[in-house]
């Protein structure tokens, strides 16, 4: 029995068939499950499968996913940055001798999920995306999984752990500096919704960088939107013209929290006429795959998420064979990438 043999049965693809039998996300709970019912019904046998410690490979670490409402969601591995951050875990751990099982639990319900887990004991050591953790949240986890834990994307310098995060004050700070060096001194900010430790950082970022060449962001020139919509935003097409109705001047420049939301302020300003970068440039923060494909192309920040990977792989792994006691707090620089979308402002002075 072949896994083409369980695609076809099943009707699904092989890839989602692979995706099934070794535990990786990308497919549906209920496609999962029919596909995995197949295979037990056939005898088929697959490497690894998720779930228990009897059917744990040797030398398996856990990826562990806290998923809530907002930006880091059940459906996460299907946005660009986690899914390019995921790639290089994945890889990294085939490298290192290990094999990369998923896990997702509720951020609704940390404690109750993450002793369950811990309980579970099918992995050596675990990988948690903190994106979405706050400080309490990362130390209760921590404090449940035991030693043998790496936080990947945040940091929490009261919180003894390891952890692996992206220098976002100093993306951030790169971008205000590139937009003050282009002329832009009207500059907007657009912020996330949905609050993480890293869209804060970001914003101390990048007020840092234009306080300290005398330029304030006063919050009417703040707009606020959702992180994870690649088209354009009606309600960003609200606030701003709230704000030109209340005597406001358009912005000649906007930095975004993030990719995503560089894009959809790109569509957004193109349906309400405005040219970028002639009239408006814009930046983002992350530097995805689509930063390259949307026109014009996104001048943003690079974060070096093969990097963050590695690292993050190699600390657990560090860790598991020499039985360290010493956490480290690793912060990963990044650095901007000029593209099409930023341009000298050609109407303002000092």
């Amino acid at each position: 029995m072949k896994i083409e043999d369980i695609a076809n049965l099943t009707g699904v693809s092989k890839s989602a068939v692979s995706l099934a039998l070794n535990g990786k996300p990308g497919v549906s709970s209920e496609t999962r499950e029919r596909i995995l019912q197949v295979s037990e019904q056939l005898g088929y046998t697959s490497r690894k499968r998720s779930g228990s410690a009897k059917d744990a490979a040797p030398g398996t670490i856990t990826f562990l996913v806290f998923a809530s409402s907002g930006l880091v969601e059940d459906h996460y591995y299907q946005q660009p940055f986690f899914r390019e951050l995921l790639h290089h875990i994945e890889e990294r751990c085939r490298n290192r001798g290990y094999t990369l099982r998923f896990a997702t639990a509720s951020a609704d319900s940390i404690l109750s999920d993450a002793r369950h887990f811990e309980s579970d004991q099918s992995s050596e050591g675990v990988i948690v995306l903190g994106t979405n953790l706050n400080r309490s949240q990362a130390a209760d986890v921590l404090r449940t999984l035991g030693p043998h834990v790496v936080v990947l994307d945040n940091c929490f310098d009261t919180v003894d752990a390891s952890f692996v995060q992206i220098n976002n004050m100093l993306g951030a700070y790169q971008a205000g500096e590139h937009l003050y060096e282009l002329g832009h001194r009207q500059i907007g900010y657009i912020a996330s919704d949905a609050r993480i430790h890293n869209f804060d950082e970001r914003r101390n970022g990048f007020i840092y960088a234009l306080k300290e060449r005398g330029i304030e962001i006063g919050e009417e020139r703040t707009f606020v939107v959702a992180p994870t919509i690649l088209s354009s935003q009606e309600s960003l097409k609200t606030q701003l013209a709230d704000y030109l109705r209340n005597g406001g001047v358009m912005p000649t420049a906007l930095f975004c929290e993030c990719d995503y939301i560089a894009i959809s302020a790109i569509k957004t300003l193109s349906e309400l006429g405005y040219r970028v970068p002639e009239q408006v440039s814009v930046v983002g923060f992350d530097n995805i795959a689509e930063a390259q494909v949307v026109t014009p192309e996104l001048t943003t920040v690079h974060v070096e998420k093969e990097r963050l990977a590695h690292l993050a792989v190699d600390l657990l792994v560090d860790n598991l064979k020499q039985e360290r006691s010493v956490r480290l707090k690793v912060t990963v620089d990044t650095r901007l990438v000029v593209r099409q979308s930023s341009a000298p402002t050609a109407n303002e002075t000092e």
